[in-house]
């Protein structure tokens, strides 16, 4: 079996998409105190698919959502050419070529979704080669069924915040996670806002269900230190993202106070950077997301060194490339779960690109032994939504 072609789409979103209110979710922009909503920049209206074809008819599907156009050109560029020819079994071989011939510009950032993207499709054609589902090729099940959390809970209206939590623990969910709507420019009286919304969903929902709360990288170490003696009461499972995934050394201070529990690397990249976090004793959970960490070559490695450290790992955001590893590992015990909605950030994207992508039922989601690869597939139907640029 040997590759014989890659071919790379991008697709813009250019259906209805719900307006983000002031306060959405704090992120790095905030700081700046920018007149434009700060997280127009942080929303995903594009997305990269990544099909990669054998001389044997098989198909492996990869995806992408940061920076779509470079990443595409990334591969198209760079990736492409070491990769036809080559036999997709190789994997291991094939992921260092690809990182050691992107290494003086890639290593992180869009360079690594690059790579991740590949790497996914390329465990998606050994899965469909070998007649089973990629979990079976890192490990096997290690649990029946893969407990979700429900993973939206913006900053909005607190009775309309508080109706959409307990509308979560109706539907069976043991676990849910907010955002935090005010940073370190909007002073005190923003802190007893972030409370609230913390409030909030705290007596929504009770005390028997896991709540989790996320900065994204929108505060300082200062105001974060401020805010862990406010949110102590709460009893949060995590707290996640509290400083600039660069602050290695706040992660580990805000962790060394053992208040909240820390999580983080959802912007880390490699068994390398995640060495530095947990010799660093930074997180109380890893979040790496498969299709930016370095694709499933990457992700098991990082699974193994994070077991071996007794940190458990919870991908960041749902898909299946994550929920096959989470499958695989004992030390995963749960996963993000992006509810349909609406288009508005553009986490949900996926449900409108990939058809397979398991649905949530009473807080669980179930993986299919007799499916084959990852076991999803572009909806070429809906992609008519879409500005297609190949």
């Amino acid at each position: 079996m040997k590759i014989k072609e890659i071919r790379t789409r991008v697709v813009e979103w250019r259906g209805r998409t719900v307006p983000l209110p002031p306060h959405f979710c704090t992120n790095p922009m905030d700081l700046l105190s920018l007149p434009a909503a700060s997280m127009t920049t942080f929303t995903f209206h594009g997305w990269l698919i990544v099909e990669v074809f054998t001389d044997d008819g098989h198909v492996g599907i990869g995806n992408a959502a940061l920076a779509p156009q470079v990443t595409k050109q990334v591969i198209d560029r760079y990736l492409k050419p070491i990769l036809i020819g080559t036999d997709p079994w190789d994997v291991e071989f094939l992921w260092q070529h690809m990182y050691r011939k992107t290494m003086a510009f890639g290593r992180q950032g869009i360079g690594m979704t690059a790579i991740s993207a590949v790497d996914i499709a390329l465990w998606d054609i050994l899965g469909k080669s070998a007649k089973q589902p990629v979990y079976r090729l890192l490990g096997g099940r290690t649990k029946p069924r893969i407990p979700v959390y429900a993973s939206r809970l913006y900053s909005i209206e607190l009775g309309e915040l508080a109706a959409e939590a307990k509308r979560y623990k109706d539907e069976g969910y043991k676990a849910m996670k907010l955002r935090f709507g005010w940073g370190p420019t909007d002073g005190a009286a923003g802190m007893q806002h972030n409370v609230n919304l913390v409030r909030t969903v705290r007596e929504a929902v009770g005390d028997g269900i896991d709540v989790m709360a996320d900065a994204y990288m929108g505060w300082t170490l200062d105001y974060a230190k401020r805010m862990l003696a406010l949110l102590e009461p709460f009893n949060l499972r995590w707290l996640e993202e509290p400083v600039i995934p660069d602050d290695i050394h706040g992660y580990a201070e805000l962790k060394s106070y053992g208040r909240i529990p820390i999580a983080g690397g959802e912007h880390e990249f490699t068994l390398y950077g995640f060495r530095n976090l947990l010799e660093a004793r930074a997180v109380d959970y890893i979040q790496f997301d498969t299709n930016r960490v370095g694709g499933i070559s990457q992700a098991r490695k990082v699974a193994a060194l994070a077991e071996a450290h007794s940190v458990p790992v919870i991908p960041h955001a749902g898909q299946m490339h994550n929920f096959h590893v989470v499958m695989a590992s004992l030390n995963s015990p749960m996963a993000e779960y992006f509810p349909v909605v609406d288009v508005e950030v553009g986490n949900e994207l996926f449900w409108y690109i990939f058809k397979g992508e398991p649905k949530a039922k009473d807080g669980f989601i179930h993986l299919d032994d007799n499916v084959p690869g990852l076991g999803v597939t572009v909806n070429e139907e809906a992609l008519k939504k879409f500005e297609v640029t190949e």
